[in-house]
Protein backbone atom coordinates (compact mmCIF):
# COMPACT_ATOMS: atom_id res chain seq x y z
CA UNK A 1 0.00 0.00 0.00
CA UNK A 2 2.84 2.39 0.85
CA UNK A 3 4.47 1.81 -2.54
CA UNK A 4 1.11 2.33 -4.28
CA UNK A 5 0.54 5.64 -2.51
CA UNK A 6 4.08 6.73 -3.35
CA UNK A 7 3.53 5.84 -6.99
CA UNK A 8 0.22 7.70 -7.11
CA UNK A 9 1.91 10.73 -5.58
CA UNK A 10 4.68 10.64 -8.17
CA UNK A 11 2.13 10.33 -10.96
CA UNK A 12 0.16 13.29 -9.60
CA UNK A 13 3.30 15.43 -9.48
CA UNK A 14 4.24 14.35 -13.00
CA UNK A 15 0.77 15.24 -14.27
CA UNK A 16 0.98 18.64 -12.60
CA UNK A 17 4.43 19.28 -14.06
CA UNK A 18 3.18 18.37 -17.54
CA UNK A 19 0.15 20.66 -17.22
CA UNK A 20 2.40 23.49 -16.05
CA UNK A 21 4.78 22.97 -18.95
CA UNK A 22 1.87 23.34 -21.37
CA UNK A 23 0.74 26.67 -19.90
CA UNK A 24 1.20 29.76 -22.12
CA UNK A 25 3.69 32.15 -20.58
CA UNK A 26 2.71 35.57 -19.23
CA UNK A 27 4.06 37.39 -22.28
CA UNK A 28 1.88 35.34 -24.59
CA UNK A 29 -1.19 35.81 -22.41
CA UNK A 30 -0.62 39.56 -22.23
CA UNK A 31 -0.30 39.79 -26.00
CA UNK A 32 -3.62 37.97 -26.38
CA UNK A 33 -5.33 40.86 -24.60
CA UNK A 34 -4.60 43.12 -27.56
CA UNK A 35 -2.09 45.55 -28.93
CA UNK A 36 -0.10 47.42 -26.31
CA UNK A 37 -0.41 44.95 -23.44
CA UNK A 38 2.88 43.85 -21.92
CA UNK A 39 4.07 41.53 -19.17
CA UNK A 40 6.67 43.18 -16.92
CA UNK A 41 8.66 42.60 -13.74
CA UNK A 42 9.47 45.36 -11.24
CA UNK A 43 11.84 45.26 -8.27
CA UNK A 44 10.00 46.90 -5.35
CA UNK A 45 10.00 46.68 -1.55
CA UNK A 46 12.66 43.98 -1.45
CA UNK A 47 10.86 41.66 -3.87
CA UNK A 48 9.94 41.30 -7.54
CA UNK A 49 6.37 41.86 -8.68
CA UNK A 50 4.95 40.74 -12.00
CA UNK A 51 2.25 42.80 -13.67
CA UNK A 52 0.50 43.13 -17.00
CA UNK A 53 -0.03 46.65 -18.29
CA UNK A 54 -1.90 48.21 -21.18
CA UNK A 55 -3.77 51.30 -22.30
CA UNK A 56 -3.20 54.94 -21.44
CA UNK A 57 -4.76 57.58 -19.25
CA UNK A 58 -5.47 57.66 -15.50
CA UNK A 59 -4.21 54.52 -13.80
CA UNK A 60 -6.35 51.64 -12.52
CA UNK A 61 -4.69 48.94 -10.44
CA UNK A 62 -6.35 45.50 -10.30
CA UNK A 63 -5.63 43.15 -7.38
CA UNK A 64 -6.68 39.51 -7.58
CA UNK A 65 -8.02 37.10 -4.98
CA UNK A 66 -7.49 33.46 -4.02
CA UNK A 67 -6.82 31.16 -5.84
CA UNK A 68 -6.13 33.37 -8.84
CA UNK A 69 -3.52 35.75 -10.25
CA UNK A 70 -3.46 38.78 -12.59
CA UNK A 71 -5.30 36.68 -15.22
CA UNK A 72 -8.50 37.05 -13.18
CA UNK A 73 -9.06 40.39 -14.95
CA UNK A 74 -8.30 39.34 -18.52
CA UNK A 75 -11.91 39.90 -19.61
CA UNK A 76 -12.16 43.46 -18.26
CA UNK A 77 -8.68 44.77 -19.09
CA UNK A 78 -9.15 45.37 -22.86
CA UNK A 79 -12.26 47.48 -22.23
CA UNK A 80 -10.64 49.49 -19.42
CA UNK A 81 -7.53 50.08 -21.55
CA UNK A 82 -9.59 52.24 -23.89
CA UNK A 83 -9.80 54.93 -21.18
CA UNK A 84 -7.22 54.03 -18.54
CA UNK A 85 -3.72 52.78 -17.95
CA UNK A 86 -4.70 49.40 -16.56
CA UNK A 87 -2.27 47.35 -14.46
CA UNK A 88 -3.12 43.89 -13.15
CA UNK A 89 -0.63 42.68 -10.56
CA UNK A 90 0.44 39.28 -9.27
CA UNK A 91 0.56 39.72 -5.50
CA UNK A 92 3.76 38.74 -3.72
CA UNK A 93 4.49 35.04 -4.16
CA UNK A 94 1.78 34.45 -6.77
CA UNK A 95 2.18 33.68 -10.48
CA UNK A 96 5.36 35.29 -11.78
CA UNK A 97 5.93 37.38 -8.66
CA UNK A 98 8.70 36.33 -6.32
CA UNK A 99 7.81 34.36 -3.17
CA UNK A 100 9.34 35.34 0.16
CA UNK A 101 9.36 33.99 3.69
CA UNK A 102 7.54 37.05 5.12
CA UNK A 103 5.51 40.03 4.01
CA UNK A 104 2.03 38.54 3.46
CA UNK A 105 0.11 40.83 5.80
CA UNK A 106 -2.31 43.12 3.95
CA UNK A 107 -0.33 46.13 5.17
CA UNK A 108 2.91 44.75 3.68
CA UNK A 109 1.26 43.69 0.43
CA UNK A 110 -0.17 47.21 0.15
CA UNK A 111 3.35 48.57 0.53
CA UNK A 112 4.42 46.36 -2.40
CA UNK A 113 1.65 47.88 -4.52
CA UNK A 114 2.39 51.43 -3.42
CA UNK A 115 6.06 51.06 -4.27
CA UNK A 116 5.10 49.65 -7.67
CA UNK A 117 2.75 52.58 -8.31
CA UNK A 118 5.46 55.07 -7.37
CA UNK A 119 8.10 53.31 -9.48
CA UNK A 120 5.78 53.44 -12.50
CA UNK A 121 4.86 57.08 -11.83
CA UNK A 122 1.13 56.32 -11.81
CA UNK A 123 -0.14 58.33 -8.82
CA UNK A 124 -2.92 58.95 -8.06
CA UNK A 125 -4.39 55.53 -8.87
CA UNK A 126 -7.78 53.92 -8.62
CA UNK A 127 -7.50 50.54 -6.89
CA UNK A 128 -9.87 47.62 -7.49
CA UNK A 129 -9.40 44.66 -5.16
CA UNK A 130 -11.22 41.34 -5.16
CA UNK A 131 -11.23 38.82 -2.29
CA UNK A 132 -7.70 38.83 -0.76
CA UNK A 133 -6.88 41.67 -3.14
CA UNK A 134 -9.73 43.59 -1.52
CA UNK A 135 -7.98 43.41 1.85
CA UNK A 136 -4.84 44.73 0.19
CA UNK A 137 -6.83 47.53 -1.44
CA UNK A 138 -8.31 48.46 1.95
CA UNK A 139 -4.85 48.56 3.52
CA UNK A 140 -3.60 50.67 0.59
CA UNK A 141 -6.41 53.16 1.12
CA UNK A 142 -5.59 53.43 4.82
CA UNK A 143 -1.82 53.71 4.44
CA UNK A 144 -1.58 55.75 1.23
CA UNK A 145 -4.76 57.80 0.79
CA UNK A 146 -2.91 60.57 -1.05
CA UNK A 147 -1.77 58.06 -3.67
CA UNK A 148 -5.34 57.04 -4.51
CA UNK A 149 -8.27 58.60 -6.38
CA UNK A 150 -10.52 55.98 -4.88
CA UNK A 151 -10.92 52.30 -4.06
CA UNK A 152 -13.40 49.58 -5.03
CA UNK A 153 -13.51 46.33 -3.08
CA UNK A 154 -15.56 43.25 -3.94
CA UNK A 155 -16.42 39.98 -2.24
CA UNK A 156 -14.47 40.24 0.97
CA UNK A 157 -14.81 41.32 4.59
CA UNK A 158 -12.14 42.61 6.94
CA UNK A 159 -10.66 40.84 9.97
CA UNK A 160 -11.02 43.08 12.99
CA UNK A 161 -14.22 44.70 11.71
CA UNK A 162 -17.75 43.41 12.23
CA UNK A 163 -19.25 41.07 11.20
CA UNK A 164 -16.02 39.11 10.74
CA UNK A 165 -16.62 36.58 13.52
CA UNK A 166 -20.13 35.92 12.27
CA UNK A 167 -18.80 35.39 8.76
CA UNK A 168 -16.28 32.82 9.99
CA UNK A 169 -19.18 30.72 11.30
CA UNK A 170 -20.77 30.53 7.86
CA UNK A 171 -20.21 27.15 6.14
CA UNK A 172 -19.04 28.84 2.93
CA UNK A 173 -15.92 30.08 4.72
CA UNK A 174 -14.72 26.77 6.20
CA UNK A 175 -11.46 27.14 4.31
CA UNK A 176 -10.32 30.25 6.21
CA UNK A 177 -9.40 28.37 9.37
CA UNK A 178 -8.07 25.39 7.39
CA UNK A 179 -5.71 27.65 5.45
CA UNK A 180 -4.33 29.01 8.72
CA UNK A 181 -3.11 25.58 9.86
CA UNK A 182 0.05 23.80 8.75
CA UNK A 183 -1.93 21.23 6.75
CA UNK A 184 -2.75 22.86 3.40
CA UNK A 185 0.69 22.60 1.83
CA UNK A 186 0.92 18.93 2.83
CA UNK A 187 -2.48 18.05 1.41
CA UNK A 188 -2.69 20.37 -1.59
CA UNK A 189 0.89 20.14 -2.91
CA UNK A 190 0.79 18.29 -6.22
CA UNK A 191 -3.02 18.52 -6.23
CA UNK A 192 -3.42 22.24 -6.89
CA UNK A 193 -5.77 21.81 -9.84
CA UNK A 194 -8.02 19.42 -7.96
CA UNK A 195 -8.18 21.64 -4.90
CA UNK A 196 -8.73 24.85 -6.82
CA UNK A 197 -11.45 23.22 -8.90
CA UNK A 198 -13.51 23.01 -5.70
CA UNK A 199 -13.56 26.82 -5.57
CA UNK A 200 -13.58 27.35 -9.35
CA UNK A 201 -16.21 24.76 -10.15
CA UNK A 202 -17.78 26.83 -12.94
CA UNK A 203 -14.44 27.46 -14.67
CA UNK A 204 -13.12 25.61 -17.70
CA UNK A 205 -10.26 23.15 -17.31
CA UNK A 206 -7.73 25.42 -19.04
CA UNK A 207 -8.41 28.30 -16.62
CA UNK A 208 -8.18 26.02 -13.59
CA UNK A 209 -4.84 24.72 -14.85
CA UNK A 210 -3.66 28.29 -15.33
CA UNK A 211 -4.41 29.12 -11.72
CA UNK A 212 -2.83 25.88 -10.53
CA UNK A 213 0.30 26.99 -12.37
CA UNK A 214 0.22 30.33 -10.51
CA UNK A 215 0.77 28.32 -7.28
CA UNK A 216 2.89 25.66 -8.96
CA UNK A 217 5.63 24.90 -6.42
CA UNK A 218 6.00 24.78 -2.63
CA UNK A 219 7.08 28.42 -2.30
CA UNK A 220 4.26 29.80 -4.46
CA UNK A 221 1.71 27.51 -2.81
CA UNK A 222 2.88 28.55 0.63
CA UNK A 223 2.35 32.21 -0.31
CA UNK A 224 -1.36 31.52 -0.86
CA UNK A 225 -1.83 30.20 2.64
CA UNK A 226 0.47 32.74 4.31
CA UNK A 227 -2.01 35.45 3.31
CA UNK A 228 -4.62 33.62 5.43
CA UNK A 229 -2.21 33.06 8.31
CA UNK A 230 -1.72 36.83 8.32
CA UNK A 231 -5.41 37.47 9.12
CA UNK A 232 -4.77 37.93 12.89
CA UNK A 233 -2.19 40.61 12.07
CA UNK A 234 -4.62 42.13 9.58
CA UNK A 235 -7.31 42.22 12.27
CA UNK A 236 -5.10 44.32 14.54
CA UNK A 237 -4.23 46.68 11.72
CA UNK A 238 -7.77 47.11 10.40
CA UNK A 239 -9.32 47.52 13.86
CA UNK A 240 -6.84 50.29 14.69
CA UNK A 241 -7.73 52.36 11.60
CA UNK A 242 -10.40 54.80 12.78
CA UNK A 243 -9.34 58.12 11.27
CA UNK A 244 -12.07 59.93 9.40
CA UNK A 245 -11.49 59.81 5.64
CA UNK A 246 -13.42 61.12 2.66
CA UNK A 247 -11.51 59.05 0.10
CA UNK A 248 -14.18 57.58 -2.21
CA UNK A 249 -14.66 53.88 -1.54
CA UNK A 250 -17.08 51.33 -2.99
CA UNK A 251 -17.80 48.03 -1.26
CA UNK A 252 -19.75 45.37 -3.11
CA UNK A 253 -20.37 41.75 -3.96
CA UNK A 254 -21.86 39.46 -6.51
CA UNK A 255 -25.57 38.88 -6.01
CA UNK A 256 -25.08 35.18 -5.31
CA UNK A 257 -21.84 35.41 -3.35
CA UNK A 258 -21.83 34.25 0.27
CA UNK A 259 -20.66 37.73 1.28
CA UNK A 260 -23.82 39.38 -0.11
CA UNK A 261 -26.00 38.96 3.03
CA UNK A 262 -23.20 40.43 5.15
CA UNK A 263 -22.76 43.54 3.02
CA UNK A 264 -24.93 45.84 5.20
CA UNK A 265 -22.96 44.86 8.30
CA UNK A 266 -19.62 45.32 6.56
CA UNK A 267 -20.73 48.74 5.35
CA UNK A 268 -21.90 49.81 8.82
CA UNK A 269 -18.57 48.77 10.35
CA UNK A 270 -16.63 50.72 7.73
CA UNK A 271 -18.68 53.84 8.40
CA UNK A 272 -18.08 53.39 12.12
CA UNK A 273 -14.36 53.31 11.35
CA UNK A 274 -14.35 56.69 9.66
CA UNK A 275 -15.42 56.22 6.03
CA UNK A 276 -17.61 59.16 5.07
CA UNK A 277 -17.69 58.72 1.28
CA UNK A 278 -18.86 55.11 1.02
CA UNK A 279 -21.12 53.51 -1.57
CA UNK A 280 -22.30 49.94 -2.08
CA UNK A 281 -22.82 48.03 -5.31
CA UNK A 282 -24.26 44.62 -6.16
CA UNK A 283 -23.52 42.85 -9.45
CA UNK A 284 -26.68 41.06 -10.44
CA UNK A 285 -26.37 37.46 -11.54
CA UNK A 286 -22.78 37.12 -10.36
CA UNK A 287 -21.29 34.74 -7.83
CA UNK A 288 -18.01 35.25 -6.04
CA UNK A 289 -15.81 35.58 -9.12
CA UNK A 290 -17.41 38.74 -10.46
CA UNK A 291 -14.72 39.68 -12.99
CA UNK A 292 -15.22 36.38 -14.76
CA UNK A 293 -18.95 35.94 -14.14
CA UNK A 294 -19.95 39.44 -15.29
CA UNK A 295 -16.91 41.19 -16.80
CA UNK A 296 -18.93 43.87 -18.61
CA UNK A 297 -20.68 44.86 -15.38
CA UNK A 298 -17.37 45.03 -13.50
CA UNK A 299 -15.78 47.12 -16.25
CA UNK A 300 -18.77 49.48 -16.27
CA UNK A 301 -18.54 50.01 -12.51
CA UNK A 302 -14.82 50.70 -12.65
CA UNK A 303 -15.31 53.13 -15.54
CA UNK A 304 -18.04 54.92 -13.60
CA UNK A 305 -16.05 55.39 -10.40
CA UNK A 306 -12.44 55.51 -11.59
CA UNK A 307 -12.64 58.53 -13.85
CA UNK A 308 -10.89 61.55 -12.30
CA UNK A 309 -13.16 64.36 -11.07
CA UNK A 310 -14.40 66.48 -13.94
CA UNK A 311 -13.93 63.81 -16.59
CA UNK A 312 -17.16 62.84 -18.32
CA UNK A 313 -18.17 59.19 -18.39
Amino acid sequence: MTNLLRTLGILALAALAYAQAMQPNATTLAQRLGSGFESQIAKVNGTQLHYVRGGSGPAVILLHGFPEDWYEFRLVMPRLAKRFTVVSVDLRGVGESEPSTTGYEAESLAEDIHDLVVSLNLEPVYVFGHDIGGMVAYAFARRYPRSARGVMIFDVAFPGLDPWQEILCHPAFWHVRFHQTNLPERLVGGQQAEYFRYFLSQFGAADVEHYAHAYRDPDHLRAAFETYRAFPANAKFFAAQRDRTDLPIVIGSGEHDAFAPFLPGITAAMRAHGWTNLKTEMIQGAGHYVAEDKPAAVAELIERYAAPPGESH
